[in-house]
């Protein structure tokens, strides 16, 4: 016990009391009530082990998460933390620091197939399967490349197809597209979104789009920003999975990039334009239920 609330305590009347020892020591009433029902240090500290410990778990598992992400997410797990108190813990235990690498494009858009325009641009989604993206990207093994083909739902942002392959080919893209196609309901007026590589240009890879009637539509020339939320999920899935491990072959790619899509970035990961929720959680909450 302090000497301050064995002083209260022994007087009568504590309000009387609060400004009687606020006027001896030059502290406001406001101060006094604050230090009187402050945590002790050891509870205090107590706290402080067991959040690093809920903080340390998130940004080890979710290794390009934020402080806002990680908030978010002891939130969900029932434990109350301040976003200032989270960023705070995160500084002291550098676990604010991710290496950023360089980004490579792979696809090739100068060919002669035909191009299509721009249908992605500025449209308003309001459901899943309005909108799919689809990219490809390179992974680096010790002695080769393989590469990643992914298209995902620009809604609800799940990956629903995707293939590796060690030829960046249109079979590559194909197989991604076929994946998606079992997966999910093809509606009236879906739109099918990428950039104008020859992959997603060639003869094969437009026959089985317009095979479902699914619209085409191809980024301008030279713009990123086009078809920016599938390559912000190749970013995602470089910094947090592939970036941290030293792959020899092809086999430990695609176990390991099976595990981050289905298991992680599908169904664990929460992402802040869908609420602050994990892609699968997210299409499961839209009301009325939405078939995929």
């Amino acid at each position: 016990m302090t000497l301050l609330q064995k002083e209260l305590e022994e007087r009568p009347t504590a309000e009387r009391a609060l400004r009687a020892l606020g006027k001896a020591v030059g502290l406001s009433r406001s101060t006094i009530f604050r230090h009187l029902h402050a945590p002790s240090s050891a509870s205090s500290t107590n706290n402080d082990v067991e959040l690093r410990g809920q903080i340390q778990s998130i940004a080890l598992e979710m290794r390009s998460y934020g402080y806002r992400p990680i908030t978010e997410e002891l939130h969900r797990r029932g434990v109350k933390a301040n976003h200032k108190r989270v960023l705070c813990l995160l500084r002291e235990d550098n676990l604010l620091c991710l290496r950023r690498q360089v980004f490579v494009r792979t696809t090739d858009s100068n060919h002669s197939l035909p191009v299509y325009s721009n249908l992605a641009r500025g449209l308003a989604l309001s459901n899943i399967n309005q909108l799919w993206v689809a990219d490809i990207t390179y992974i680096r093994l010790r002695r080769e490349f393989v590469y990643l083909a992914v298209i995902l739902d620009a809604y609800s942002r799940r990956c629903i197809g995707w293939a590796l392959s060690r030829h960046i080919d249109t079979q590559l893209t194909l197989k991604a597209l076929r994946l998606a196609l079992q997966t999910r309901t093809v509606p009236p007026g879906l739109i099918h979104h990428s950039d104008r590589g020859v992959q997603y240009a060639s003869a094969d890879y437009v026959a089985l789009l317009q095979e479902h009637k699914i619209q085409i539509s191809m980024s301008r020339t030279g713009n990123p920003y086009d078809n920016a939320k599938a390559e912000r999920f190749m970013r995602t899935l470089k910094y947090e999975e592939i970036y941290l491990n030293d792959y020899e072959t092809l086999a430990e790619v695609l176990a390991s990039v099976q595990h981050f899509i289905e298991a992680v970035y599908n169904r664990k990961r929460l992402h802040s334009a869908i609420g602050y929720l994990p892609p699968a959680e997210f299409e499961a909450s839209l009301s009325p239920p939405l078939l995929s």
